[in-house]
């Protein structure tokens, strides 16, 4: 196996000025994964879906003013997370398709 197509758990946190831009990208991460917190998602992704967030956000923020930092966490990295306060891993909802 190849790995394509495979989803990858990715960290995604912006830093976006303008509030239209902000709602723009806010809810293209949304589409893709969890809010953890304010500017913060996680994203349970593809490679191929991991371009297409990168193309589409780069059509978005203003790269003078506004970052986005997408960073991969590998399982055994994920495995060691930890919270504290309010913080909560969203829960792991398994979605079935039939073919």
């Amino acid at each position: 196996m190849d790995g394509t197509g495979m989803a990858m758990m990715h960290l995604a946190a912006y830093d976006v000025h303008e509030d239209q831009r902000r709602a723009q990208l806010s809810a293209l991460l949304q589409a893709y994964g969890d809010r953890i917190q304010y500017s913060v998602f996680l994203l349970g992704i593809t490679p191929e879906e991991l371009v297409e967030i990168q193309s589409r956000a780069a059509g978005i923020i203003d790269e003078n003013t506004d970052s986005l930092w997408i960073v991969r966490q590998c399982a055994a990295c994920w495995e060691e997370a930890r919270t504290l306060g309010q913080a909560h891993p969203p829960a792991r909802v398994l979605h079935y398709t039939v073919m």
